[in-house]
């Protein structure tokens, strides 16, 4: 309709006063008197074309060729031009014309240049064949009659209607390099770039020698998501021997402040009993808070463990927090860089802690920290799957009471050496469904992963995507930034699944040991290609 309305308006000349018909494919504007409810602009367009004596016509789509046309016009895009500029290449290139602009030489001289594929290759083709040790036999075939598969056109050895490529004058990997990274054809994978090549070209190999040249391609490696399984099987940490000896401790941080200031928790889990602490404190607490909190929290109802399982926190990795691990005799595990599924049972705690506190807040509107307490004691007191049990069963030899506990019978009492013979059971049997629960654990986790081990010296390349800060370093924008940086050399295996890498000195700040998942492995052309 508005069509409509603007055609009237520029013709109102030759249409004022005098009857005209109007043709349109939509077939409800020869309606638009009849119906009850137009918006405003639509009763404008009506209150103008009242001043008009014309005549709706349905007109189909299909029928109206020429206006449907004019409609559809294409207009000329960049695909187009750089179609038709390679076309006009050619044709320069034949004559031996350059085109050289006086505004900017070089950038039009490198345009120019980027749109002929291989210079002169006709040339060299067609040298190489007649050199070639491969091709020889079939020329003299060729010249008794004999022609099977193999043609002479323009001087050129085809073999099934495709170009024969010789092996020599490095032309298969020009072409190949044409084929993969040049301006028209943006780094295709191996099936695609086999595909593409096969329909105009054949050499013996091929396949192989597309194959190498692509999977050696060190753009494709560092910018390319591998479509494989993640590297590294599951390698769970040994099982306690006994209760709270060793602990794993994490923080979840973006809390609401509380009115005491507090904005953060502090995590800590027995990884034998599941026994969870949950300890309110600030983001900003300086190390020696966080030991005094240590202390009072956990030291005071539980000793002190023989082992701490965390993060690389800047905190944890303090000089001060050390040198008290290390006076209270305390054996300290780091997760490896960027990796936290090391202390995944803190992970996981730390989930289920936020969801609890997600579900106290919408039932009761309290705020977390007031609700914090009764969350641990719903936490240690409901089923864990892995020990089959509540892990204040697994402490205490029983559940904790409830409201609901009226319904059970008394436990009965055990007192004297068969408390400690019950103590000792239970541990052996919470032991045992660990070992039960890693090993469920492992095959399904194996299953979706892949062994792969490096040597000492091996070149890799490093995981950009969980690394935050590195594409500032880099001077990339994250969106955009390749996969991959490197590639590095492999200077010590630390443990089944973790390497230590020569970093550059832009990457000093970063830990330089990393899990296998992050690492990939190099590829670098040492050797010719292509035979």
């Amino acid at each position: 309709m508005g069509a409509v309305v603007f055609a009237l308006k520029v013709w109102r000349h030759y249409l004022y006063g005098v009857h005209c018909d109007i043709f349109s494919e939509h077939k409800n504007l020869k309606y638009v008197d009849m119906q009850k409810e137009l918006n405003i602009r639509q009763r404008r367009w009506v209150e103008f074309l009242a001043d008009y004596q014309y005549e709706m016509h349905y007109h189909p789509g299909k029928a109206n060729v020429v206006a449907d046309a004019l409609s559809r016009r294409a207009a000329t895009s960049e695909a187009g031009l750089q179609v038709m500029s390679m076309e006009l290449v050619r044709s320069f290139r034949d004559m031996q014309i350059s085109l050289v602009s006086e505004d900017d030489p070089k950038l039009y001289r490198e345009y120019l240049t980027s749109m002929v594929a291989i210079d002169d290759i006709r040339d060299r083709i067609r040298d190489g064949q007649r050199t070639d040790a491969w091709a020889e036999p079939m020329f003299q075939a060729l010249e008794e009659g004999s022609t099977g598969d193999y043609s002479l056109r323009d001087g050129l050895l085809h073999f099934r209607g495709r170009v024969y490529i010789p092996a020599g004058g490095q032309i298969r990997e020009d072409i190949m390099t044409e084929a993969h990274c040049s301006r028209y054809s943006v780094h295709p994978g191996i099936t695609k770039m086999t595909a593409d090549l096969k329909k105009m070209m054949f050499w013996p190999g091929m396949k192989k020698d597309i194959t190498y040249f692509v999977t050696h391609c060190e753009a494709c490696q560092l910018v390319k998501a591998e479509c494989r399984n993640p590297a590294g099987l599951l390698q769970p940490l040994p099982v306690p021997e006994w209760k709270f000896d060793d602990i794993a401790m994490d923080f979840i941080h973006g809390l609401p402040r509380s009115r005491t200031g507090n904005d953060s928790i502090w995590v800590i889990v027995d990884r034998l009993t599941k026994v969870a602490r949950f300890v309110p404190i600030r983001k900003d607490d300086s190390v020696g808070v966080l030991v005094r909190k240590f202390v009072e929290q956990y030291v005071r109802y539980h000793g002190v463990p023989r082992t701490i399982v965390s993060d690389r926190d800047g905190r944890f990795t303090s000089r001060e927090w050390l040198s008290v691990q290390a006076y209270l005799g305390t054996r300290l595990t780091f997760s490896t860089a960027f990796h936290p599924q090391t202390d995944g049972q803190t992970e996981r705690t730390n989930r289920t802690l936020k969801d609890l506190l997600r579900l106290c807040i919408l039932d009761r509107g309290e705020p977390w920290e007031k609700m914090l307490p009764l969350v641990e004691f719903s936490y240690n007191n409901s089923y864990q799957s892995s020990i089959k049990m509540a892990p204040y069963e697994a402490l205490y030899g029983r559940k904790c009471r409830t409201p609901l506990s009226w319904v059970q019978d008394e436990d009965p009492k055990v007192l004297g050496s068969d408390f400690v013979e019950d103590t000792e059971a239970q541990v052996r049997l919470i032991r045992d469904r660990m070992l039960e629960a890693q090993s469920r654990q492992a095959k399904y986790y194996d299953a979706r992963h892949r062994q792969v081990e490096f040597r000492v010296g091996d070149q890799v390349f490093l995981k950009i995507r969980p690394m935050h800060g590195v594409s500032r370093v880099r001077g990339r924008r994250k969106k955009l930034s390749p996969r991959y940086m490197g590639p590095y050399r492999i200077l010590e295996r630390i443990g089944p699944l973790a390497y230590r890498l020569e970093l550059s000195p832009e990457l000093a700040a970063l830990h330089d040991v990393f899990h296998i998942s992050s690492l990939r492995r190099a590829l670098l052309v040492t050797t010719p290609s292509v035979r």
